[in-house]
């Protein structure tokens, strides 16, 4: 189990997975058989591709702060919003990286380049809606109103966001995990590793959960694994028609059966994407979001469902996973509905 252990060692670290391939082990059109088993019409086709501003939508955010605490917002220039006030933000653009977007938008909307340091949030509305939050370093000249053009009319470091018209209030909690980030790092609290999207292609939209338990016999902490192939980490396909939550507790039901034990998701360990290509061979415009989920009865009382099995973990992995269970030692899963 060297090759289960080395990529749940990489997960920890933010690192994208050494796999010969992708696993899903519930995928949408098995979820859409229970589904119908049940009397109910599926939400969304068993056929569904993610392609980019089609049938999903990612977002990208900065908060970024200065040293002095203020954080950078830009004018609003186009005309449904013009002279409002918002952070850098847009859509992912077909062909780009996750990253290569924010630092695009800072750049277009602020005049300030930005060098990301990590994910402080990932946000998510149905299952075909996503913003991923970043902060990061800046540099260079702010736009000023002598700079407008259609991306903005200028941006301006803010140190109480509530002076301002916002165009909507829903940046406030991106701000304040902003800042909370920002004084963790002032004061070098306890805070989670630095995690940035890592390149690597998928072609569905997937929810990895690394689910943790202890066994009440000897204390030690397991992971649960999938042997419905080769032994692996646990996968699911992401229903776009439902909440992250939705498809959590389905997956959830279909690993332990109808009595969920006690479980609590902390937050996303790390992000798989990488954008199409011209290659007749790549298609779907998807990514992998890893979930740390922890069980809070012990192994004894967990019941599971066929081709699913606990792996005691070595003491050294059992140390580094341990501490990630603690506030804010996962980047923040805000479910929207």
């Amino acid at each position: 189990m060297d090759r289960i252990e080395d990529n749940v060692k990489r997960l920890l670290n933010g690192d994208a997975l050494k796999e010969s391939q992708d696993f899903c082990d519930f995928t949408l059109e098995a979820q859409n058989d229970a589904t119908v088993a049940k009397g109910v019409a599926p939400a969304a086709p068993s056929d569904y591709v993610p392609n980019l501003n089609k049938n999903v939508c990612y977002i990208v955010a900065a908060v970024l702060i200065n040293e002095s605490g203020d954080v950078l917002m830009m004018q609003e220039a186009k005309r449904s919003c013009a002279g409002q006030w918002y952070l850098p933000a847009g859509h992912i653009e077909v062909g780009e990286t996750i990253q290569q977007a924010v630092e695009r938008e800072v750049l277009e909307e602020t005049g300030l380049t930005m060098q990301s340091t990590t994910l402080v949030m990932v946000q998510s509305a149905e299952g075909c809606w996503f913003r991923f939050v970043f902060t990061g370093n800046t540099a260079g000249r702010l736009k000023t109103p002598a700079d407008a053009d259609s991306e903005s009319l200028q941006a301006k470091w803010i140190s109480d966001i509530n002076e301002l018209s916002l165009r909507a209030s829903d940046v406030e909690p991106l701000v304040d995990r902003g800042r909370q980030h920002w004084s963790a790092m002032r004061e070098k609290q306890m805070w989670h590793p630095e995690v940035l999207p890592v390149a690597r292609h998928h072609n569905k939209l997937l929810l990895r959960l690394l689910i943790c338990v202890r066994k009440k016999d000897t204390n030690r902490v397991h992971i649960l694994l999938s042997e419905k192939t080769e032994a692996h980490i646990p996968v699911c396909e992401i229903n776009p028609r439902r909440s992250l939550h939705s498809t959590l507790k389905k997956y959830m039901t279909e690993i332990f059966g109808a009595e969920l034990p006690q479980h609590r998701p902390h937050g996303v360990l790390n992000v798989e994407h990488s954008p199409m290509t011209n290659s007749v061979d790549v298609e779907g415009d998807g990514f992998c979001l890893t979930l740390l989920v922890s069980i809070r009865q012990p192994l004894e009382e967990v019941g599971l469902i066929d081709k699913y099995t606990w792996l005691e973990v070595n003491s050294n992995l059992e140390a580094q996973i341990l501490p990630r269970m603690g506030k804010n030692m996962t980047a923040m899963l805000h479910v929207i509905r």
